[in-house]
């Protein structure tokens, strides 16, 4: 499944897409929690906005 999904991203819309992660504190614990996601390039800044 994997080979799947990387043959995908290989082709030509998937320079179109980055993988993003963001570092999110937790408020009660104070502990970091990490947040991936695969984002189309023109929607990034989105993403880091968001809470």
């Amino acid at each position: 499944m994997a080979k799947k999904v990387v043959a995908t991203l290989k082709s030509g819309k998937g320079k179109d897409f980055s993988k993003v992660i963001k570092m999110i504190k937790s408020p009660k614990t104070g502990a970091y929690t990490f947040r991936e996601e695969i984002v189309h390039n023109d929607h990034i800044a989105e993403f880091l906005k968001a809470k």
